[in-house]
């Protein structure tokens, strides 16, 4: 970079970083450029160099390498169409690094000069390797004074029920929240990735009875998710049968008093009762069923890279927080009684539509026992107090939307507003027609066993190419996760898509399975060309003059802007579209740019690009959460 700014009079990394916000040229090529030629514009237009960085956008290859409209410059008095035609003109002809601007209407496009960006972009890619796309700078709290330390932000996600299924909602917020707190990593933040689990409640006191009655120590050691579930659903169906009996000698006029009192259900709640008044055994049991699902949780998230720093749940907010959050809302006069039941009017507490929207959400129920809303309150305050979080973000599907706004707005109305500010719903869409071949329970496991196995049979039908590989089954196992998390993550988060098994496991198309096929491709040019990363670094750029190799480098100088463009949308269809870009351009690229075979330094300086392209597909893999493959 430093060597790029010496060939404009008066451009210097340093001083570019310093001029403008959000100017990062050492982490990002496309920030030198952005200065310069803000720095260009502003003599060319008069208006002041701070109005005109911002405003300087990247777009697509063919429509140039950086796009200007002419109302963000905010001048009156001129048609924007004519002010881009005057600007064209005035531009220097003989600019080292961009050439003269073409108008169209009221923008300007902006086409890089191919060589002094060929030269910059590949080596900078060389040389930052794996954080080539990342920066860190975002993160610090005072960009300008790293001592000052990092932002913290919380990501909450996956948060499934022990003893249930884990269910598609579960998978989304899984794949969607390891991607979110891998995206806050890359761009230098503290993240603490937490998993809230549904881990009490009356249910529980259920479960114990459960395996009381039907438990076996060597399937829960084995397997405790699964044997819990089958308990879980052993026990009420038993349930479901008292019931049932019940009401039929009630309509015969038999007594049933006695029957109610040692129902299922009342037992239950009587065992969880014991559970909040901290009964010793009773929660020993608790504790073990939560600790062995936890263990065997982890097993499953290792598999899609995923890992937790905390483990919270529903059973970690005391009665008595609760309590006294019932009765600070009371006291500000945010909860009223109703029939015996707390609930919050937000019509009466919030004025015109928004209040209406947000209803009359109950906190507390005639027999005193809190609910959900109430213990989301305590704990977002407990966390806040715990961690003293910059940003918190929910990633919960587009069904909980209304009770998250009430949740912040309950925070913002018990004068806590500067943390509700901080906390953030990221919703998404649901998953139909998922189900195991196996039948419709679906646990993570199932599910990824099941994408897996037919991967497995997917890669078979090529016989020679399955006995190269040199252990089939774990990269089946690899190519299924990346076919399920590929299509989730394909489009927009609010949008439902259908759960399809043969689309996502296909090598044709935009699939897991063909974005792998393009990283293990360009893997194996690298093993092929055989040469090492100092020929690489040492390549004669200037022979990168093709117009597929120059496309290449330009879509690979948009990486770090597509990061940063990322944090805002907070949508992994933004990276997956760019890196299905990529492999289109790379694989249009194979014929016309041969490595092997070609002559040395020719074949240096094109291995040192597809090594570029390698090390930017990677990159963008590993920020979803895939696990990148170099041979299948």
């Amino acid at each position: 970079m430093e060597q790029l700014a010496k060939q404009v009079e008066g451009l210097s990394v340093s001083d570019s970083a310093e001029k403008y916000p959000n100017c990062y040229p050492a982490t990002n090529p496309f920030d030198l450029y952005r200065a310069h030629l803000a720095n260009i514009l502003g003599e060319v237009t008069g208006v002041d160099t701070k109005i005109i960085y911002p405003s300087i956008q990247w777009t697509q290859l063919e429509k140039g390498d950086f796009v200007l409209a002419t109302p963000a410059l905010r001048l009156k008095g001129k048609k924007f169409d004519e002010l881009a035609k005057e600007w064209a003109e005035k531009f220097p002809e003989s600019d080292p690094l961009f050439q003269k601007p073409v108008a169209s209407g009221y923008f300007l496009s902006f086409f890089v000069r191919t060589e002094p960006l060929v030269k910059s972009v590949v080596p900078t890619i060389l040389a930052r390797g794996a954080d080539f796309g990342s920066n860190t700078f975002l993160g610090l709290r005072d960009p300008k004074d790293p001592s000052q330390g990092k932002k913290r932000i919380i990501v909450e996600f996956s948060s499934p029920n022990i003893a249930k299924p884990f269910h598609a909602g579960h998978l989304r917020s899984t794949i969607i929240g390891g991607f979110l707190a891998n995206l806050y990593e890359a761009a230098g933040w503290e993240v603490m990735r937490m998993n809230y689990l549904g881990d009490w409640g009356k249910q529980y006191g259920l479960l114990a009875l459960a395996f009381e009655k039907y438990g076996d120590e060597e399937a829960l050691a084995k397997d405790p998710i699964n044997h819990l579930f089958q308990l879980y659903v052993r026990i009420n169906n038993d349930m479901s049968a008292e019931k049932e009996e019940i009401t039929k000698k009630k309509d015969a006029g038999e007594d049933v008093m006695e029957l109610e009192a040692n129902s299922l259900d009342e037992q239950a709640r009587r065992y969880f009762k014991k559970m909040t008044d901290r009964d010793e055994a009773a929660l020993a049991q608790w504790k073990r069923f939560r600790d062995l699902s936890i263990v065997r949780y982890k097993k499953t998230y290792a598999r899609l890279n995923i890992k937790f720093d905390e483990y919270s749940g529903e059973s970690q907010v005391t009665e008595d927080a609760m309590d006294k959050m019932g009765k600070l809302m009371e006291e500000k006069g945010i909860c009223k009684e109703d029939n015996g039941a707390m609930l919050v009017d937000f019509p009466a507490l919030v004025p015109g539509k928004e209040g209406k929207r947000l209803e009359k959400p109950l906190v507390r129920k005639k027999d005193g026992t809190a609910l959900y809303l109430t213990r989301d309150i305590s704990e977002l305050l407990g966390r806040h107090e715990k961690y003293k979080f910059d940003k918190m973000i929910y990633v919960v599907a587009v069904q909980q939307d209304l009770h998250l706004r009430q949740l912040f707005k309950i925070i913002e109305l018990l004068g806590f507003k500067d943390i509700a500010d901080k906390c953030q719903h990221i919703n998404f869409g649901m998953v139909k027609g998922m189900s195991t071949r196996k039948g419709t329970v679906k646990f993570l496991d199932d599910i990824l066993r099941d994408v897996g196995d037919k991967m497995h049979e997917v890669m078979k039908k090529n016989e020679t190419k399955y006995q190269q590989v040199e252990d089939p089954e774990q990269t089946a196992d690899t190519l299924g996760i990346s076919s399920v998390m590929v299509q989730d993550m394909a489009g927009k988060r609010i949008n439902d898509y259908t759960f399809n098994m043969e689309a996502m496991t296909s090598f044709e198309g935009d699939t897991g399975p063909y974005l792998q096929y393009a990283h293990a491709r360009v893997s194996s040019i690298r093993r092929k060309a055989n040469l090492t990363d100092e020929e690489l670094a040492g390549a004669d750029f200037s022979l990168l003059s093709e117009a597929h190799a120059v496309n290449i480098v330009r879509l690979l100088s948009q990486w770090p802007d597509t990061v940063q463009n990322t944090l805002r949308t907070q949508e992994p269809c933004t990276v997956l579209s760019y890196l299905f870009k990529m492999t289109h351009v790379l694989s249009s690229s194979y014929d016309h740019l041969q490595v092997v075979g070609s002559e040395r330094e020719l074949m240096k300086a094109r291995m040192a690009l597809y090594e570029s392209a390698r090390t930017v597909l990677g990159n963008g893999m590993r920020l979803l959460g895939l696990n990148p493959v170099n041979r299948m």
